[in-house]
């Protein structure tokens, strides 16, 4: 995870933490990493998702 940025010193509550930092990668058909997001947030995250797809 730390190697894709996934995981790290994040803000909790106030606080500084190490932690997952929630993240979505789109993975093209030969592997490679074609676009990530970083500290997203879950409300609204699926439908940028998909606009990126469409």
């Amino acid at each position: 995870m730390a190697l894709y940025g996934a995981f790290g010193e994040k803000t909790m509550y106030g606080k500084k933490v190490m932690g997952v930092i929630r993240s979505t990668f789109l993975i093209g058909a030969d592997g490679t990493i074609e676009r990530a997001w970083y500290s997203v947030k879950a409300d609204g995250h699926a439908a940028k998702v998909l606009a990126e797809l469409g």
